[in-house]
C-alpha cells in the first residue's frame, strides 16, 4: 500500500500534520449542494482516506449546507487524537445553492456553533475565515471586523487556530496583526501562480499554504502539457499536479478532494511520486502557456 508519509510533515496549530490531507467538498451533492448520490460511499471514501494515513481533513458547515460535516461525524467520531479537522466559515449557500456572504456577527458566531453541533465537537481545531468581497477570487478590503469575532470566539474556547481563505496578501498582513494566523487557503496550481510570492513569505513565517483547485482554470496547452509529463511518467495527470505541488514549498499542505475511493487511492498515491529535474522545469512553464 502506497504511502502519503513520504510527502513529509508541515506544522498546523499545534500539531504537525502530514502534507497530503483531503477536503471533503465534494461528498455532497452535485454543485456542493444537498445529499451525496451515494451515502455509504461517501463515508467509505472517509473511512479509506484515515485508513491510509490522512491526518488532515477540510471541511465547512455550509458544503451541503450541513452535509460534510454529517456525514464526517458518521464515518469517524469519535475522532482519533492525531486527526485535524479544519473548517470555515464567513458564507451561507441560498435556497438555489448560490453562495452569498456572511460576515455579520450573528452569522459568525452561528456558522461556529453550527460547525461544532454537525461534527460533534467541544472545540475547533482550525477555523478558516472566507473572505467573499468577490466570489470568484480574491479582492482587496479590510477584513478587521469578521476577524475580530473570530478572534474572540478563540477568546472563548470555542477556536483553537485561525487561518484564511480567498485573501490577498494585504489582508494576511492585516489579520496577523489581529491574530496569529497558522494557514492561507487560495486557489493555486500548475496554471495559476499568483501566489508564489505569498507562499514563499507564509512559510518563512511558519505559516502553512492549502491550494485549492489543483486542476482548475487549465487551458488546453497547459492540459497537454501536463498530460505529456503525465504520460511519460507513467502517471494520471492530478498525481504530477499534486507532486509538483509538494515539491514547490515545504509549507504547502495539499487537501485534494473526490467522492471515489479510487480516486482517492490515486491522489494519495501523489506522495510516492518523484519528478525528475526535466519534468519539474517542463511543468515550471505551465504558467506560461496562455
Amino acid at each position: 500500500m502506497p504511502s502519503i508519509d513520504k510527502s513529509g510533515t508541515f506544522t498546523l496549530g499545534d500539531r504537525s500534520v502530514k502534507r497530503l490531507g483531503y477536503g471533503a467538498m465534494q461528498l455532497a451533492g452535485p454543485g456542493v449542494f444537498g445529499p451525496p448520490k451515494d451515502h455509504d460511499s461517501a463515508l467509505a471514501v472517509l473511512r479509506e482516506a484515515v485508513a491510509r494515513g490522512v491526518d488532515h481533513i477540510d471541511t465547512s458547515d455550509f458544503y451541503g449546507p450541513h452535509v460534510t460535516n454529517r456525514l464526517i461525524r458518521e464515518a469517524l467520531a469519535p475522532y482519533s487524537d492525531d486527526l485535524t479537522i479544519v473548517t470555515k466559515i464567513g458564507a451561507r449557500r441560498g435556497a438555489d445553492g448560490s453562495w452569498l456572504p456572511a460576515f455579520s456577527p450573528e452569522e459568525l458566531t452561528q456558522a461556529v456553533h453550527d460547525n461544532l453541533r454537525n461534527l460533534r465537537l467541544d472545540v475547533l481545531d482550525v477555523v478558516n475565515l472566507r473572505i467573499m468581497f468577490d466570489a470568484h477570487g480574491p479582492a482587496e478590503g479590510s477584513i478587521e471586523a469578521p476577524l475580530t469575532v473570530l478572534a474572540e470566539l478563540q477568546r472563548q474556547g470555542l477556536v483553537r487556530h485561525i487561518g484564511l481563505s480567498n485573501v490577498t496578501s494585504a489582508q494576511v498582513e492585516e489579520a496577523r496583526r489581529i491574530a496569529k494566523i497558522v494557514c492561507v487557503q487560495n486557489q493555486y496550481n500548475l496554471a495559476h501562480r499568483g501566489d508564489d510570492a505569498l507562499i514563499d513569505k507564509l512559510g518563512s513565517n511558519g505559516i502553512a499554504y492549502v491550494p485549492f483547485f489543483p486542476l482548475g482554470g487549465f487551458n488546453p496547452l497547459q492540459s497537454s502539457t501536463l498530460s505529456g509529463v503525465a504520460q511519460r511518467l507513467g502517471a494520471r495527470p492530478m498525481q504530477v499536479a499534486l507532486a509538483w505541488l509538494l515539491g514547490r514549498a515545504p509549507n504547502i499542505l495539499l487537501i485534494p478532494g473526490t467522492s471515489s475511493v479510487a480516486h482517492l487511492r490515486e491522489n494519495l498515491a501523489a506522495a510516492e511520486l518523484d519528478l525528475p529535474e526535466d519534468a519539474v522545469r517542463e511543468l515550471n512553464g505551465v504558467a506560461m502557456a496562455a
